[in-house]
């Protein structure tokens, strides 16, 4: 008797030893890279310096460096390791089975520009990798990219390297055990299917979603994930509402366990609005996700019944991307109320790159006709990828077997261009010119001479698939009727359209028989038809039919940014929106600067420019006066072309256009924003001289520290000081005196997202407790370069093109400005 109450008493403590509340990871390296401090995390881990690391891990000390990051109070950012060559971490794994590998990156001037690979043996965890591109980028927080592979024992190593001249960087690691059977190796597909051989992939998680409750951070997760809310991602919340939170503790159940995922995710979730479906069972509740395009995916649906009443009482239906549809019977799969479960998927994404997550009712449903969901999970399955890991002896190999290749194409390149430059001598050169619109008929603008006959093609080089016929134009604006104009500029009328396919556009129309509306257009075309980007404005189609000139954009439903500001009907934009709209359009301007081919300057940056869609979301619009960058100059010599208030007083005088004219006239907008007036006032003899000019006027109340005073009034008083001070500092850099010492539009960027941040995590006070913004805001004042005088000869063909834009009459002319400005050396 006694031996089986200790055999009892064994299975007991056993069976107590190996339940998941006690699991712990066996393997687990916690890095804080390029440092000898260790930072204590208040989650409960350690992360050890990589310098003082005892034991069982490695790295390539002779290829790599340290920085460190003062922008940031968090010891474990404040130094990053660096690789200028290809280098790695190497790990012990003396238990298999799958680990979770996080690598944390925080952004920072030095670190910026990094473009790099991170990879495994096997996998490609991370191509092209650059912080610039995260969403996270310029704000305090750290990107962390979570992988999930399956290890088994021996060496891991994580290798770092650099694309072409550029380096690779690091701030912390993370490689743990997950709990047994964490990832299964088979999951269900929507079509029934089993889909096999999870485990020989590597997952990248992409969204981890606590639906219809707070964000959780890694102190109250169980295994330090982070899970965000759901807001954002709901298609139509209306038909959705938040439980009521689940006050006791979730009752896990065998495999379920608070593993898989922590309690606050069970303990809140979205249901149907029953008032809002109607109990229409077609009224579901959507979630989509931008996903990358015809892709796997492993997906996680997690669940536990906090809405009914009781067990049994509850069914619904569950859809996946409207192609597959289970039966959800909380009952079935968990046995009780307050039961947590979850669902494995593996779904393949299509041509949209969007991913559909439905919760419907079901008739079956005994009690209540809803139906709910507590979290997601969406993870990138990811195919197989060899490394090519370098050594000395394969770079030689390499640069010999390169330097043969191009000996022999550089041979194969001069025959090549000796026979062509015989072949031309005896044919006749054709020559591609664009020809003055027709003054009398609907002739095309362009042709093609040679010394034979001549062929017609209006818009030479340009996208032709983006060709709309005038009809269909004409059809979509009712004959450009004027109940739809919608927008006048120096270019011509803007109306609004509905194309054949229910698309509403927005029509541009050019003034016919205008040179410059002609070379304007043309610019436009080519730079839109061959760029895409969230924050700029799409070009749909164009027309060059019957001397036409008519642009077809996507419609910006709230018009422009100016529109927002001041002489308008419209509702007062906050603080925080903004700043948003800011950040969009730097964002906009940052990749016109960087990230095209070559590079583009915008060179007519202003308020009209900047238009804002039905959600707010700014994108920056007007090519027509767009200039490619030099790929091997610091500037390109050209006319002056641009809008008064907003030109850079260095491209005025020098004639030498950069990058860093968009940038000044940013920070016009910039103070434009923060100010809600002009960036030139002209006709008020009341105005003192030193307000005719936005910029002026600006940074000279900033240096006397009475910037308060020209705050737009409805925002006054809901600024965060923190974040005035930075913005004041942005816009005052932006219109520095040289351009060389303007900051590009990544820093402009930065510093823009990091005064939105200060803004959001702001503690408001009352105006009696805090009257005044902050009387240090005052920094110096920048010696701004100045227009020349009235004295100044212009010859007639460099004679500046001040340009307007949709709804923008009320700027000025050349000789009101002037007239205003009666002082030597005037802006």
């Amino acid at each position: 008797m006694l031996m089986e109450k200790l055999l009892l008493f064994l299975l007991l403590f056993l069976s107590i030893l190996l339940s998941p509340a006690a699991y712990t990871p066996p393997d687990h390296y916690f890095i804080n890279c390029g440092s000898k401090a260790n930072s204590s995390r208040s989650d409960g881990r350690t992360f050890i310096g990589d310098l003082i690391y005892p034991g069982s891990l490695s790295f390539t000390k002779q290829r790599s460096s340290v920085i460190t990051n003062s922008q940031t109070s968090d010891v474990l950012y404040q130094a990053a390791r660096i690789f200028k060559q290809q280098s790695s971490y190497e790990f012990d794994i003396e238990t298999g089975g799958t680990y979770l590998v996080r690598l944390h990156f925080f952004n920072s001037t030095d670190v910026s520009e990094a473009v790099f690979d991170v990879s495994t043996v096997r996998f490609s965890l991370l191509k092209n990798f650059t912080i610039l591109r995260s969403s996270t980028t310029y704000t305090n927080s750290p990107l962390i990219d979570e992988f999930l592979l399956n290890m088994t024992q021996g060496k891991f190593s994580i290798y770092f390297t650099p694309q072409g001249s550029s380096f690779a960087f690091i701030n912390a690691i993370e490689v743990f055990l997950a709990p047994e059977n964490f990832i299964p190796d088979k999951a269900t597909t929507p079509l029934n299917n089993s889909y096999s051989g999870i485990l020989s992939h590597a997952l990248q998680t992409i969204y981890r979603i606590n639906v219809g409750g707070e964000k959780v951070t890694p102190d109250n997760d169980t295994l330090w994930r982070t899970w965000i809310t759901d807001n954002g991602f709901l298609s139509n919340p209306s038909l959705a509402k938040k439980s009521t939170p689940y006050s006791a503790r979730p009752n896990y159940q065998g495999a379920f366990t608070e593993f898989i995922a922590p309690d606050p995710v069970y303990q809140t979730a979205i249901e149907m609005n029953i008032d809002s479906s109607k109990f229409s069972n077609t009224s579901n509740v959507t979630w989509s996700f931008i996903v990358s395009k015809n892709s796997s995916h492993f997906v996680r649906v997690h669940f536990c019944d906090i809405v009914g009443t009781s067990a049994a009482s509850i069914t619904f239906n569950l859809y996946l991307n409207s192609v597959y549809h289970q039966k959800i019977d909380p009952y079935e799969k968990a046995g009780d109320v307050g039961s947590p479960f979850y669902l494995d998927f593996v779904v393949d994404s299509d041509e949209s790159g969007v991913m559909n997550i439905c919760i419907g009712p079901s008739e079956d449903s005994l009690e209540h006709y809803t139906a709910f969901l507590n979290g997601v999970e969406i993870m990138d399955i990811m195919g197989e990828s060899s490394l090519v890991i370098e050594s000395d002896e394969t770079k030689k190999t390499v640069f010999l077997v390169v330097g043969l290749v191009v000996g022999g194409l550089l041979c194969v390149f001069a025959v090549g261009l000796f026979i062509v430059l015989k072949k031309r001598k005896r044919t006749p050169v054709e020559t591609s010119i664009w020809l003055p619109l027709s003054v009398h008929g609907s002739e095309s603008t362009h042709s093609r001479g040679t010394n034979g006959p001549m062929n017609v093609s209006p818009v030479p080089n340009l996208n032709l698939g983006l060709r709309i016929p005038f009809a269909e134009i004409r059809s979509a604006t009712d004959n450009f009727d004027e109940k739809l104009l919608i927008g006048k500029g120096g270019f011509g009328n803007v109306y609004i359209g509905k194309l054949k396919n229910g698309l509403q556009v927005a029509v541009k129309r050019g003034q016919p028989r205008s040179g410059q509306g002609l070379s304007e257009f043309q610019t436009e075309i080519m730079i839109l038809s061959k760029i895409r980007h969230r924050h700029l404005v799409s070009l749909i189609g164009y027309c060059d039919e019957r001397s036409e000139m008519i642009l077809v954009y996507e419609l910006m439903k709230n018009g422009t940014l100016r529109d927002h500001l001041y002489k308008t009907n419209r509702s007062c934009l906050p603080w925080k929106q903004r700043l948003q709209i800011c950040i969009d359009a730097a964002r906009g301007l940052h990749y016109l600067h960087k990230e095209c081919a070559g590079g583009i300057i915008h060179r007519d940056i202003k308020s009209t420019n900047i238009l804002l869609d039905e959600n707010l979301i700014a994108k920056v619009a007007d090519f027509g006066l767009s200039k490619s960058a030099p790929m091997d100059q610091t500037h390109v010599d050209t006319g002056i072309k641009g809008t008064f208030g907003y030109l850079d007083p260095e491209y005025f005088n020098t004639h030498q256009l950069t990058e860093k004219s968009d940038v000044y006239s940013f920070g016009v907008v910039l103070l434009e924003v923060l100010c809600a007036r002009p960036a030139i006032i002209c006709g008020d003899p009341q105005l003192p001289m030193e307000q005719v000019n936005l910029a002026e006027w600006g940074l000279l109340c900033h240096r006397k520290g009475l910037l308060e005073t020209i705050v737009d009034p409805s925002i006054k008083g809901h600024i965060n000081p923190n974040s005035l001070r930075i913005f004041a500092e942005t816009f005052e850099k932006c219109l520095l005196e040289d351009g060389a010492n303007r900051p590009s539009m990544d820093k402009v960027l930065w510093d823009l997202e990091y005064a939105l941040h200060l803004q959001q995590t702001a503690v408001y006070r009352e105006p009696h407790e805090d009257s005044t913004i902050d009387a240090t805001f005052g920094l110096r004042l920048v010696n701004v370069q100045q227009l020349p005088s009235l004295s100044l000869q212009i010859e007639r063909d460099d004679m500046p093109i001040l340009r307007d834009s949709i709804t923008d009459e009320s700027y000025p002319s050349a000789s009101e400005v002037f007239s205003q400005l009666r002082v030597n050396h005037a802006r």
